[in-house]
């Protein structure tokens, strides 16, 4: 599966897109792989135990949820929320 990651979470991968050996069932368990593999990840990605509501998560495009089914072979992208400066 290919990860395509924007914002903070480049900073965690090193790269754009990274590559992920996976054999789950949903786009969580493909989440939840992801931020095994790239832990430093996880504090973009989760609020204690659950996916911060901010992040919006694709495969092939097309925006979906956590239970949706996902196949190894899927294109998947991670975009967290960026929080913007202050005006002074």
């Amino acid at each position: 599966m290919d990860i395509t990651v924007y914002g903070p979470l480049r900073s965690a991968t090193g790269a754009k897109t990274v590559s992920l050996e996976f054999d789950g069932d949903t786009v969580g368990d493909a989440i939840d792989d992801f931020a095994d593999a790239y832990p430093r990840a996880a504090q973009y990605l989760y609020d204690g135990d659950d996916l911060r509501p901010s992040v919006r998560v694709s495969i092939d495009g097309e925006r979906v949820g956590l239970e949706d089914p996902v196949s190894g072979d899927a294109s998947l992208s991670l975009t967290p929320a960026v929080q913007g400066g202050s005006r002074k």
